[in-house]
């Protein structure tokens, strides 16, 4: 019985401890971290080496992410320095929340190229009109099975976004098909499933959310929840398709279902494009 309840202490203390531990060493109340991924490919155009892309996800905004974080997450964005900014749905929480609390915050970001973002499955009722109309509100770019073009000179980067990838009878032709393959094309999509069950050929480099890196993680390579169909294989971070097509998973910012997170800090993800030499 000692032992019993010594072990349950123990576990206590590691769940409190990790689920502080954001707040305490980040520098960012209320997001864990800014992570950063260099990304290297030949068809990066000259002009757009070290090209900067922000990208959040999952906010679910009031969740565990409530409003005295929004002053973290703008300082976290701000930092990235970034050219561009993405979102990647799932804007407001499972028991509602402030949207428009959310993108005052979100639209006082400013990057050259403006903000991008797509719908998540929080969007797939009601939540769609109220996002859509802050977007329209705040001056942002609703990708939704289309594609942008971003120019500097007369060099280019193409954005595709893909509009509610878990219905795959209205939405599992990708918009990438029909691309130049020699172009550099960056996908939006909320889950990284999507990448898997359809053809997104000539896409060069997918960003993802949905999955909240498990939001409890053990020795980071179990998590007993997934929210993706292939389990771990695309839980977090730098992973690639069947065909070798890179796609970057994010933690989020936000909490779903249970307001913990466990060895999985929230977190804004920048990519920083580079043009490979042969």
């Amino acid at each position: 019985m000692y032992k019993f309840k010594c072990l349950s202490f123990i576990l206590l203390a590691v769940v409190f401890l990790s689920s502080c531990a954001t707040a305490s060493l980040s520098r960012y109340h209320g997001v864990g971290r800014v992570k950063t991924y260099n990304i290297y490919s030949e068809q990066v155009p000259d002009s757009f080496d070290g090209f900067r892309i922000a990208f959040a996800s999952d906010f679910h905004y009031e969740s565990r992410f409530t409003k005295k974080r929004l002053p973290g997450l703008l300082k976290a964005l701000q930092a990235t320095k970034a050219d561009v900014f993405l979102m990647g749905g799932d804007y407001r929480g499972r028991n509602g929340g402030n949207l428009t609390e959310l993108f005052d915050v979100l639209s006082q970001f400013h990057t050259p190229y403006g903000t991008y973002g797509v719908m998540g499955n929080h969007e797939n009722n009601a939540n769609y009109d109220l996002v859509k109309q802050e977007m329209e509100r705040t001056g942002m770019h609703l990708l939704e099975h289309r594609v942008d073009t971003l120019w500097k000179g007369d060099e280019f980067i193409l954005l595709c976004g893909i509009r509610n990838p878990f219905d795959l009878k209205k939405n599992g032709v990708s918009p990438t098909l029909g691309l130049n393959p020699d172009d550099y094309v960056v996908m939006l999509t909320h889950t990284p499933d999507y990448v898997e069950d359809v053809d997104v050929s000539n896409t060069d480099l997918a960003l993802a959310g949905h999955t909240h890196g498990g939001q409890v993680s053990f020795f980071k390579r179990f998590s007993p929840v997934h929210n993706s169909k292939y389990g771990n294989r695309f839980i977090s971070g730098l992973k690639y398709n069947k065909v070798g097509i890179p796609v970057i998973i994010t933690n989020g910012i936000g909490t779903s279902r249970k307001d913990i997170r466990l060895f999985t800090p929230s977190e804004i993800v920048l990519i920083i494009l580079h043009k490979l030499r042969k």
